[in-house]
């Protein structure tokens, strides 16, 4: 994975939970606790067996390209979002949620380099750094997740504890939220 499609989002909601939100975030990996060697070397100890209903939102960071090659993964993912999980992904993890077929028909972005592809596979591709369909949130590249982040704290906690979080990183959210009707 790329490092920061996850260590953005992990601290806008680790912020969040401090700021008094009920908020608990939990790093996973698909078959079983272990490292995980990201994109640039840096290696994270993961504590955590992904269990697909156990959260209320997953995020998907890139890089994981084995991760689309992976049915396992790609069919709990589909059972995950049935059971009720948001699913979100961050630049080309966003292309594993496309393998698993989440995005198919759907309003949905990813990284600038990769939205071809999205559309070749289905995706209703819009361009805008994070996009919101309900049960599906997307965002374009690397640092888009922060603003993903900062935008499902708007959305599940308010806006005064995602000010809150913004004060607290120095850093504003960038561009709209495309959002479906």
């Amino acid at each position: 994975m790329e490092e920061q499609d996850f260590i953005g989002p992990r601290d806008v909601l680790g912020h969040a939970e401090r700021a008094g939100a009920q908020v608990q975030t939990t790093l996973v990996r698909p078959s079983a606790p272990g490292e995980v060697t990201c994109f640039f070397g840096t290696r994270v100890t993961v504590p955590t067996a992904w269990e697909p209903a156990d959260a209320d939102l997953l995020i998907v960071p890139g890089g994981g390209d084995q991760l689309i090659k992976s049915p396992d993964v790609l069919r709990n993912l589909v059972r995950a979002q049935q059971a009720g999980v948001i699913v979100a992904g961050v630049c080309t993890g966003v292309m594993v949620l496309s393998a698993a077929g989440l995005t198919a028909g759907r309003p949905c972005t990813t990284h600038h380099l990769a939205k071809a592809e999205l559309a070749a596979q289905g995706g209703m591709v819009i361009d805008a750094r994070v996009v919101d369909d309900g049960n599906l949130v997307t965002a374009g590249g690397v640092t888009s997740g922060i603003d993903l982040a900062l935008w499902m704290t708007t959305r599940e906690c308010g806006p005064s504890i995602a000010l809150s979080v913004e004060s607290i990183m120095e850093y504003e959210q960038r561009g709209i939220v495309w959002r479906s009707s």
